[in-house]
């Protein structure tokens, strides 16, 4: 196992400028002994770079520091996750929208669409995201997306 976290450590350690911490590894199953490299990164990442899997282990995303506010939501309420789904394809789009030359400048990606931003930030596949979302929410496991109506300005 720490050889698989060595190698994870050697192919992936210049994406550490960018803000990725290999954390090491985890146990995300112990009846079953199933273990993860975790890693850290923030928000604005294009996670496109780092695998979903790494000699057949799982990598574990996790995002540290301030989210964009379409994401803050108020998690101290009871059931919180019942009315509102943190990663609501929507509040991607609104970032994005939002933020477009920033997100740009952060990834150093002058000609990057709104679509790659988009996989950049969303799990790296933002259509397959709105998908399994869309079915999420027919199967009642997410609440659909509701507006906060707060008008979000423009950065430029």
């Amino acid at each position: 196992m720490l050889q698989i976290l060595e190698r994870f450590k050697s192919k992936y350690k210049h994406l550490e400028k960018k803000g990725l911490i290999i954390e090491g590894m985890v146990v995300v199953d112990h009846a079953r002994r199933q273990n993860a490299l975790s890693v850290s990164k923030p928000f604005v990442f294009d996670s496109r770079l780092i695998p979903k899997k790494f000699d057949g282990l799982t990598v574990k995303k996790r995002i540290v520091g301030e989210m964009p506010i379409e994401f803050q939501l108020d998690r101290s309420q009871p059931d919180w996750h019942k009315r509102e789904y943190i990663w609501a394809p929507e509040r991607f789009e609104s970032f994005v929208d939002r933020c477009f030359v920033q997100i740009k400048a952060e990834l150093g990606e002058d000609k990057m669409t709104r679509e790659e931003m988009l996989d950049a930030l969303c799990f790296g596949d933002f259509e397959e995201h709105k998908i399994k979302t869309q079915q999420m929410i027919r199967s009642g496991k997410v609440p659909a997306y509701k507006s906060s109506g707060k008008k979000l300005t423009v950065t430029q």
